[in-house]
């Protein structure tokens, strides 16, 4: 089999210098805010600017891929964003940085829909898991290096934008020269929100209140930080060390949760994360347990989406799930921009530590949800091995950020999501019947279905 690395490399090439760069701004921009005291309402206000502009570039992104293709797609976007990543060094009304900060979000959407669509068009089925998680480890580790990176420049001067602006213009080259065959135009995808939040209310009540705790993570934690005392250098410790912890923990949560309930573990994951979070906001700082605990958050914040995917994908059809995964990627883009306005106006109000204090409340709120929606379903998830999909926290997260283009394959799309139902399908012919297993606090129903079945539950 070809090594997707060697197959892929200007695209893994393009995907690491852009995710470094973003990483780099994203961290760059709360410190600055930070030391210029500024109300950590505007930090909030800069963070969901850029992921609603996100969630608006999936949009705008349709248009220019369709109309000028996917090389010339990501030039233009990767011109506006190193603009816009340079106008920060031009103006100090921060009104102008939200705007940027929007710009910036629109431009990457764009960029990561061409790499992803590119990606899954070209990669084979045989291959396919390889490439996407070849493609998620290069995105961990530009944001990891991202992080790093600030701790160079702790005077926090001009040469931060200059390499965001630097790598931005390099992300142009790998993917303008490579060999690979340029993807074809491509079919629209449907979306019907409505029918997938009735279809899997626990996953999606998770993917928003996630959505809220990670966006709300990368965009006030670094502010979080340097208001405790920490210079630069430590910040980009702490930081580095949530992402890594994430990194870390996606392949063992996506084996836990193959052997355990889905919807209870993402219960147990609230919990754990409640109280972690409550202590944080709690206890006073020491650095070296504040390292700790940020890694200890990293591997309970970071696995709730791919949990709450894996879950959602569990609840419906195989023909289904590239709907699913659009759904899923506007509820999370929609928490990720509320969460971190509500979290600066909350710290603004009652003092720093109520980052922590708003994600605590979050996973409460997410809890009893959960409990009451499983209460009232009484039915538990089939599980299925393939659907655990690993997440950075942000929009880069393989294969749903390409659902959302209207000009994907659906076939492809399916089957990239779906690597293997032929074992599902052999399970639904030897049963004809179904069974119910009573859920009580350790375990769920696990509900087999045929076609009468199904039409009578409907």
């Amino acid at each position: 089999m070809t090594n997707p690395l060697r197959t892929f490399t200007a695209l893994y090439g393009t995907t690491l210098l852009t995710v470094l760069a973003s990483g780099l701004l994203t961290t760059y921009l709360g410190l600055r805010l930070s030391a210029m005291q500024v109300p950590e309402l505007w930090i909030g206000a800069m963070m969901s600017a850029y992921y609603a502009g996100l969630v608006a570039g999936s949009k705008i992104g349709h248009r220019l891929v369709a109309q000028v293709g996917h090389i010339r797609a990501f030039v233009a976007s990767a011109g506006i964003v190193t603009a816009s990543a340079l106008g920060h060094a031009l103006v100090d009304d921060l009104s102008i940085w939200i705007i940027l900060r929007l710009i910036v979000g629109v431009g990457m959407m764009c960029q990561y829909m061409v790499l992803e669509s590119w990606l899954n068009e070209q990669a084979d089925n045989n291959q396919r898991g390889a490439v996407f998680a070849s493609y998620m480890i290069v995105s961990y580790l530009g944001l990891i290096l991202g992080q790093g990176a600030i701790s160079f420049y702790p005077d926090l001067g001009l040469e931060p934008l200059l390499l965001i602006a630097i790598c931005f213009a390099l992300c142009i080259v790998p993917i303008a020269l490579t060999k690979r065959i340029h993807p074809d135009p491509l079919v629209p995808a449907p979306l019907q929100i409505t029918y997938y939040w009735k279809k899997a209310p626990q996953a999606l009540t998770t993917v928003a209140i996630g959505g809220m705790i990670v966006g709300s993570f990368y965009g006030l934690a670094p502010a979080y930080a340097s208001n405790l005392g920490m210079h630069p250098d430590q910040v980009a410790t702490y930081m580095t060390t949530t992402i890594m912890a994430g990194l870390l923990a996606q392949w063992p949560m996506g084996k836990l949760s193959d052997m355990i309930s889905r919807s209870s573990l993402i219960r147990i994951n609230c919990v754990l994360l409640g109280g972690l979070t409550a202590a944080i906001a709690l206890l006073p700082h020491q650095d070296h347990l504040s390292l700790v605990m940020t890694f200890l958050f990293g591997i309970l914040g970071f696995t709730l989406y791919p949990l709450a995917t894996a879950l959602a994908n569990s609840r419906v059809e195989q023909g289904e799930r590239v709907g699913l995964s659009a759904t899923i990627l506007l509820t999370f883009g929609l928490g990720a921009s509320i969460g971190p306005l509500i979290a600066s106006t909350i710290m603004q109000w009652f003092g720093n530590e109520m980052l922590y204090g708003f994600m605590a409340a979050c996973t409460l709120v997410m809890f009893f949800r959960l409990q009451y929606i499983n209460s009232r379903q009484k039915k538990a998830e089939v599980s299925v091995s393939e659907d655990y999909i690993m997440a950075t926290g942000d929009l880069v997260s393989s294969p749903l950020a390409v659902a959302l283009d209207p000009r994907v394959d659906v076939e492809s799309v399916q089957e990239e999501m779906t690597p293997s139902f032929e074992a599902e399908e052999e399970s639904e012919e030897d049963d004809e019947d179904y069974q119910d297993d009573e859920i009580d606090g350790d375990h769920d129903d696990i509900v087999i279905v045929n076609a009468d079945i199904e039409d009578e539950r409907k």
